[in-house]
């Protein structure tokens, strides 16, 4: 079966083609650098590079699977969490696509398809997994004990970790987007420079505003050339907090459903650190990672999130709306 896959549920346009066994023919993502001069997402100006890119991006993703249409199985689009013009523009897409070519359609959650991520990698590897989501807009603790059975373990009480690093990234005067910046930075640096509150709450879930208040009062006393002088080990410091925070969470986690198998995924997972501590920490456990290509949003992940429901007999009715606040304990 041969899946074409559409996500706009922020500010990528990304168009695939998945077939059996999550081979990925192709995997067209247009970045919308636009946004980088207003330091964040604009929502409006989203949307309308979504209208302007879907088509161009379809038929190069087509082009590059050396398919056509016709060829086609099945017809898929990411219908929540997001933006939701954003959102809008994928699915009304992929739903008039299916209903032209007379295709079945699936509407995908976008957090399913982080997860679905790792099968891009690892098609063989099996449930249960435990799973880090963490990313612009979510962190979370997802048990999977089978291909469409989730349970939510933990999430942020406040800001994502994602977003923690585009603030903290913005108040060091880094360019958006923060994560790769601070990442970046902060291999110059050193992470014992400063001791950044962590945070601790309840059970397993995460809290993120508090070091961005943190890092605020930190440079607030500071002269601007001292901070300019020591930047990379501010950076390295910020940056080990925030991981301390997630990997302390993510090892009480593993205890608890006494986990064999973990999967870090979404955008925060290309962090170089992260991984590093990953593979250096958690060696009691097998940790799967995706390429670097598939952490970010991109349509390869939701056309695998889509091959599995399709080949489980599920469909979506082309009544299927968006949904920006869609989570997974809803599926």
């Amino acid at each position: 079966m041969r899946v074409l896959a559409i996500e706009t549920s922020c500010d990528e346009t990304s168009v695939a083609v998945v077939e059996d066994g999550y081979r990925v023919l192709s995997n067209i993502t247009r970045s919308q650098v636009t946004h980088s001069k207003f330091g964040g997402v604009v929502p409006e100006i989203a949307s309308r590079e979504h209208t302007r890119y879907i088509l161009p991006v379809t038929l190069a993703a087509l082009e590059q699977a050396q398919i056509s249409l016709n060829d086609i199985d099945g017809i898929s689009a990411t219908y929540g969490p997001g933006l939701i013009g954003a959102l809008l523009v994928g699915l009304v897409f992929g739903k008039t696509l299916a209903q032209v070519l007379s295709k079945p359609f699936l509407g995908v959650n976008h957090l399913e398809g982080h997860l679905f991520s790792v099968f891009l990698h690892a098609p063989e590897v099996l449930t249960p997994i435990l799973f880090l989501l963490v990313s612009g807009g979510h962190t979370e603790l997802i048990w999977m004990e089978d291909l469409f059975q989730y349970r939510i373990l933990g999430s942020t009480l406040d800001d994502a970790c994602g977003e923690a690093f585009d603030k903290g990234a913005k108040l060091l005067g880094l360019p958006y987007p923060g994560g790769p910046a601070i990442d970046r930075l902060a291999q110059k640096g050193d992470p014992q420079f400063h001791q950044f509150p962590r945070a601790r709450v309840p059970g397993l879930n995460f809290s993120f505003s508090g070091i961005k208040t943190a890092l605020l009062y930190f440079l607030r006393d500071r002269s601007e050339s001292w901070v300019q002088q020591h930047l990379s080990d501010i950076a390295a410091s910020y940056q080990e907090a925030l991981l301390d925070m997630l990997l302390h969470k993510l090892r009480q986690a593993i205890e608890a459903v006494e986990a064999r198998r973990v999967a870090i995924v979404g955008g925060v997972s290309r962090n170089t650190r992260l991984r590093k501590r990953l593979q250096e920490e958690f060696t009691d456990v097998e940790i799967l990672m995706p390429p670097l290509t598939y952490c970010t949003d991109n349509a390869a992940m939701i056309g695998a999130a889509a091959l599995a429901h399709f080949q489980a007999g599920h469909t979506s009715p082309l009544t299927l709306g968006a949904d920006p606040s869609a989570s997974l304990s809803s599926l």
